[in-house]
């Protein structure tokens, strides 16, 4: 056994393998001690929050004030609400108004701004332009107001006799908070998704769930096939002419339709994760079952099966003790393949909406379900459907790698 750990672990792509494997595994296993929150428990009111760290504005504005004068702050404030894009908008309109585009300098704010405020009118809406467009006008406008002023912001409360606001403190361009001094700070590395949920808790859940669902399904469909496969190949005769003539009809009907068929048929309500891998792995046993086939026919004439035949030893005895460990290594491989392949199964079902139901785990394929529903890929919103994708990929190359790696070893043809 240690001879064969220390081949396995000599061969480079098993490492890599492995360790991308374990990485995500850690990653499964760790993250939820730290981050505690319900995969898919809804924290933003709203939809695809951006990538960032989140600090709640009411703690900050009693948090304590440090002042700092910048030299570019207020470059950088006038570009964060006014970047190239708005600038050729605001160009766009007031050339639909009838101000000659010569007389326009989008790099000129103070000159952009008064031609804006002096002929932007919501009410008006120039002939050929769209609701939505006109809408997205009104709003830029709104968020220009007061964009070049000095003055400080007034901190009012309502007076409890009177109910006037009363000045209760002022915020200059020039106070500054530190982030660690504020109570409530959320570090959302994969922002939010369609519904408001915290994109990396609902990723490494959705690891977890597709893992698992990969290994049931791969157990599932090696058991099958190592069973008919050592059958049919040991055996042979009218049991195998029955497993191959059901193995060829499997063969015959692809088996990804035949796995959306079984999926719809079931129904929704009744498509859990545990449901699925067993779906995944009843229809993903044909080409483990062929492959042991012809490796055990090559073995049932070997002189040691033989000479267990001789003494009289049963039919479960010969399998498991004579020929099974002499196949083990590629039952291992064909193991591995299948939980890649039930992974991205799982994947191609939930995108299709015939994956588990989405009420209770989220996996890889459901989030790529919801990515898709809500058009984040045509919105630019790519922290909703770019991780699920590297997550998938980095999951079924390390097993790939890792299958690589033992046929390198197993395999006389390919040792070096």
């Amino acid at each position: 056994m240690k001879h064969f750990i220390r081949q396995v672990f000599r061969s480079p792509n098993f490492v890599a393998g492995f360790a991308i494997f374990v990485s995500l595994l850690l990653l499964v296993i760790i993250y939820p001690l730290f981050i505690t929150d319900a995969p898919l428990g809804i924290i933003g009111q709203g939809t695809f929050f951006p990538p960032g760290t989140y600090v709640s504005v009411y703690d900050s504005v009693g948090a304590p004030k440090y002042t700092l004068n910048l030299n570019d702050a207020a470059s950088n404030r006038i570009d964060n609400k006014l970047d190239d894009e708005k600038r050729l908008d605001m160009q766009t309109w007031l050339v639909a108004n009838g101000i000659p585009e010569s007389e326009i300098d989008v790099a000129d704010t103070e000159k952009l701004l008064t031609q804006w405020n002096a002929n932007f009118d919501p009410q008006n809406k120039p002939p050929g332009m769209t609701f939505a467009k006109h809408r997205y006008y009104i709003r830029l406008n709104d968020s220009l107001q007061g964009l070049l002023s000095t003055e400080s912001l007034i901190i009012a409360e309502p007076n409890p006799e009177t109910g006037d606001l009363e000045p209760t403190g002022a915020i200059n361009q020039t106070d500054y908070v530190n982030v660690r001094e504020v109570a409530n700070v959320r570090f959302l590395p994969f922002g939010t998704d369609n519904f408001g949920r915290d994109m990396l808790t609902e990723l490494v859940a959705a690891i977890k769930v597709s893992l698992l669902i990969g290994l049931v399904a791969g157990l599932v469909a090696t058991f099958i096939g190592l069973t008919f496969g050592l059958l049919a190949g040991y055996v042979g005769g009218m049991l195998d002419d029955g497993i191959m003539f059901i193995t060829n009809i499997f063969t015959v009907i692809p088996g990804f339709v035949l796995l959306i068929l079984i999926s719809f048929s079931i129904g929704q309500d009744q498509r859990g994760p545990f449901v699925i891998a067993v779906v995944i792995g009843f229809t993903s046993w044909v080409w483990t079952a062929r492959a042991v086939r012809s490796q055990v026919m090559s073995l049932r004439n070997r002189d040691h099966v033989n000479l267990s035949k001789l003494s009289g030893h049963s039919l479960t005895h010969i399998i498991v003790r004579d020929i099974l460990p002499y196949i083990a290594s590629y039952v291992v491989m064909a193991f591995i393949l299948q939980i890649s392949a039930a992974i991205l199964a799982e994947a191609g079902l939930s995108i299709l909406g015939l994956g588990p139901r989405t009420t209770e785990m989220p996996t890889l394929g459901l989030m790529m379900n919801w990515a898709m529903i809500y058009q984040a890929h045509i919105l630019g919103k790519w922290w909703a459907w770019f991780p699920v994708i590297i997550a998938i990929a980095l999951i079924t190359f390390s097993l790939n790698l890792m299958n690589t790696g033992l046929d390198q070893v197993f395999n006389p043809a390919l040792r070096d």
